[in-house]
């Protein structure tokens, strides 16, 4: 019984084993991208990935430029590297790139007439809410107190029934 369990055992191992090489072999292959650019100074370096992470790739729409494997980021990298070589500032590069891309390259868009509702819309449309809130809850409270108020008729009826009670 003993060499039962054991076979069992064994060819549900080997069966798994199998199951398992046949599923990851039929896998397509995932390449990691790895840019190898060279800089002169850490600092380069350090201007090289903030820049990268800061901007959107317009291709993927919702991930930066390190985070991309689009070959439109792949260029836009290259086109950083090259600025950043060339001596340019963090606010050229940037200046470049929005004068290609418009503000949908950065994750922050600037502060202009064109993105002011981006900006300050929610603070609009919650002020707009509360002054909506505000103005309900008053009048609720006023119909409320109107309710609650009798008239002049309303009090006799209610006196005359009240000495007819007791």
């Amino acid at each position: 019984m003993s060499l039962a369990v054991a076979s069992f055992s064994l060819s549900t191992a080997a069966r798994w084993a199998f199951l398992f090489l046949a599923c990851s072999a039929s896998l397509p292959v995932i390449y990691a991208q790895v840019d190898t650019f060279e800089f002169q100074t850490e600092e380069q370096q350090q201007r090289f990935r903030q820049l990268s992470d800061e901007l959107r790739c317009p291709m993927c729409q919702n991930t930066n430029l390190t985070g991309s494997s689009g070959g439109v980021a792949e260029d836009l990298r290259r086109e950083i590297h090259r600025m950043i070589m060339e001596g340019m500032t963090n606010e050229e590069i940037e200046q470049f790139m929005f004068e290609r891309y418009g503000d949908f390259i950065f994750y922050k868009p600037r502060l202009r007439m064109e993105t002011l509702f981006l900006w300050f819309g929610p603070l609009i449309f919650l002020v707009i809410g509360g002054a909506a809130a505000f103005v309900i809850s008053r009048r609720a409270q006023q119909k409320e107190r109107k309710a609650s108020e009798l008239d002049d008729a309303q009090r006799e009826k209610l006196q005359a029934l009240l000495k007819a009670q007791g």
